[in-house]
């Protein structure tokens, strides 16, 4: 069984290890270098903005025999109708704990850090063609909101 609580520092190692997995879903024509280096720096900044102690995000981690299971980044992010809602950055499970309900726990659990702070929304965002990711949002009870489409282009 696992448990979930906030971040602690010897939680780093084991977090960036897991952020190549956010690549799952992204569009083919991305270049997958810049994809990587993309992903891994924003678990880098959600950890070391965690670790500074700000009041307005948070990583909770999901540990289980000594080891993370998977991770959620929250915090809060200004809507454009000029809303504050909680947006999660990032969610990962590793692959070894997947459809074990650890990433339907870390969404429950930033929902629950949200409603702490008053917020009365949640927004998220994942690739297209992670569908795993796109079935448990749609499970969880999230509805798409803004669509983002982009197409590859030739160059000339």
């Amino acid at each position: 069984m696992f448990v979930i609580r906030p971040i602690e520092p010897d939680d780093r190692g084991e977090i960036l290890a897991l952020a190549d997995r956010l690549t799952v879903g992204v569009a083919e024509w991305r270049p997958p270098e810049l994809v990587l280096r993309a992903v891994r720096g924003w678990v880098s900044a959600a950890v070391e903005h965690a670790a500074s102690g700000a009041a307005d995000a948070t990583v909770l981690v999901a540990v289980e025999d000594a080891r993370v299971a998977g991770f959620v980044s929250v915090g809060e992010d200004r809507h454009w109708s000029g809303e504050t809602d909680a947006y999660i950055g990032e969610l990962v499970v590793h692959p070894d704990r997947e459809g074990r309900g650890v990433g339907s726990a870390l969404v429950r659990a930033a929902e629950r850090w949200a409603a702490a702070r008053g917020l009365a929304r949640v927004r998220l965002s994942t690739g297209a063609a992670n569908v795993a990711a796109l079935r448990l949002y749609d499970d969880l009870g999230y509805r798409r909101e803004d669509v983002t489409l982009s197409r590859g282009l030739e160059r000339l």
